[in-house]
């Protein structure tokens, strides 16, 4: 869910999963189908068409930063509860409440008073907005802290196993990297699971599963 254009789908098809890829944007589902190996389908990840226990994974990446209120990230996580069958992995990524403050760092959007108000909302509540439509500034998204993540998830009925950072630290040193890309996903595997240091990650990757 929230698939895209298909890099992931793509990918887990080549090494011969059975993927169906669903996403709310028909371009996104055009260029999906494009790619091939893969289904892909317009739809609502609150809202989902598969069968009750029906599938072994559901990755869900981009609801839960698109819905920005709890009831409908709640619901959407509820519906992958319900697809997945005894056992079954969920993947969920999600933005990190700090990216705005490490992002406005990196390109000196903090330079402009209006981003720091931004920063502000995004830190006190999660909501994050972009009023007048700057560039960079991404869109409206709602940024989860690791812990509200964690909560998130166990409450919708998941047992957790862990909340990961993807990127780890390396991501803001990337341009003084980018020739050892190597180096910096060996950074980001020793802290992934580092409590102190996993929001210091731009996402946020919570795996846990169905009570077998």
């Amino acid at each position: 869910m929230g698939g895209g254009a298909g890099v992931y789908a793509a990918w887990l098809a080549s090494l011969g999963y059975r993927v169906h890829l669903i996403d709310a944007l028909e371009l996104h589902v055009e260029l999906a189908l494009e790619a091939g190996g893969f289904g892909a389908s317009v739809g609502d990840a609150r809202k989902l068409p598969q069968a009750d226990a029906s599938q072994d994974a559901v990755l869900l990446f981009g609801p839960l930063y698109h819905l920005t209120e709890e009831a409908d990230r709640l619901r959407a996580l509820g519906e992958a509860l319900r697809v997945l069958r005894p056992g079954g992995l969920l993947a969920a990524g999600a933005i990190c409440r700090f990216a705005s403050v490490f992002d406005g760092l990196r390109h000196r959007f903090l330079a402009d008073p209006a981003f720091e108000g931004v920063v502000e909302r995004d830190l006190a509540e999660g909501q994050h907005r972009n009023p007048k439509d700057e560039e960079g500034w991404f869109t409206t998204a709602y940024f989860h802290h690791p812990d509200g993540l964690a909560d998130e998830v166990s409450r919708a009925g998941f047992e957790l196993e862990r909340v990961f950072g993807v990127e780890g630290p390396g991501w803001l040193f990337e341009s003084q990297w980018a020739d050892d890309r190597d180096l910096l996903v060996r950074v980001a595997r020793l802290v992934e699971d580092e409590p102190l240091l996993v929001g210091a990650s731009a996402h946020l990757l919570a795996v846990a599963r169905k009570s077998a």
